[in-house]
């Protein structure tokens, strides 16, 4: 199906999104027009709502648009870390269990994968539910063209989105589920992430969350303090759940493994 995205310019005017912008099989280069007039470039399927190059707000956030960064992202460490922090043998395979469980994608879903990275989360959703339409939300375009080229490769077609999640490009209940994969942690404004988040995902829909706590052990919480230079944050399991509470989420289900925390949210 198609979607509609919401104009940076006037929240009224819609941005028609055609289905064919997801079969990315089929380049597709040009511009969207919201129904006010403004547009946005379309490049190689990727839609562009913030132009230009955003502001640095971190180390990490900088790291995150450099295209080394993008290619090794997923196979050197998002596959491996989990077994690495939770010090115990946990694939990626275990953890799409986890995700698809606790969204339950549907037919004729949409779902978005927020800070998408590589769009590990949304190639999933889709591969489990074929007849969902998965929209991939990332502010960084080397990550973006990264996810488009893997999910190409996997013969998925999902929707890719360059934009900001403080201010994201959608209407309000949006989304029958958002699923964000250790996005959380390099958020400098976490809590307007999250509000828009909740501002985004429909009445009953899901947020599955898979976040890092802080260690109990002194050396892993010295490491995690030298890591908060580059921008990096860590919440212990009962401040991460206060900030989803503020955001006007509840917990549904919450399972930690070592330092890694995953969480079914829904809306309070």
């Amino acid at each position: 199906m198609s979607f509609e995205l919401k104009s940076p310019e006037n929240e009224r005017a819609a941005i028609q999104v055609p289905k064919e912008i997801s079969n990315l099989t089929k380049p597709f280069n040009g511009t969207l027009c919201s129904q006010d007039g403004d547009e946005y470039d379309v490049k190689n399927n990727i839609i562009d709502i913030l132009g230009g190059q955003p502001d640095f707000s971190s180390l990490a956030s900088y790291t995150n648009h450099w295209k080394l960064t993008a290619t090794i992202y997923e196979e050197i460490w998002r596959k491996r870390s989990l077994s690495l922090l939770t010090g115990e043998d946990f694939p990626i395979e275990k953890e799409h269990e986890l995700l698809i469980e606790w969204t339950e994608p549907k037919e004729n879903g949409l779902y978005l994968d927020l800070g998408c990275s590589t769009a590990l989360y949304g190639r999933a959703l889709k591969a489990a539910q074929s007849k969902a339409d998965i929209v991939g939300l990332d502010f960084s375009m080397q990550m973006l063209e990264e996810a488009r080229l893997k999910a190409e490769a996997d013969e998925t077609n999902l929707f890719f989105v360059r934009a900001d999640g403080k201010e994201m490009p959608f209407f309000s209940k949006t989304f029958d589920g958002i699923v964000m994969g250790g996005t959380l942690n390099e958020l400098t404004e976490e809590l307007k992430v999250l509000y828009e988040a909740r501002r985004v995902l429909k009445e009953d829909g899901v947020l599955f969350m898979m976040h890092l706590i802080k260690a109990d052990a002194w050396y892993g919480r010295l490491l995690q303090e030298s890591m908060g230079i580059g921008g990096i944050k860590f919440w212990t399991k009962d401040e991460s759940n206060k900030l989803f509470k503020q955001a006007g989420f509840k917990v549904d289900e919450q399972i930690t493994r070592g330092i890694v925390c995953f969480t079914r949210l829904k809306a309070s």
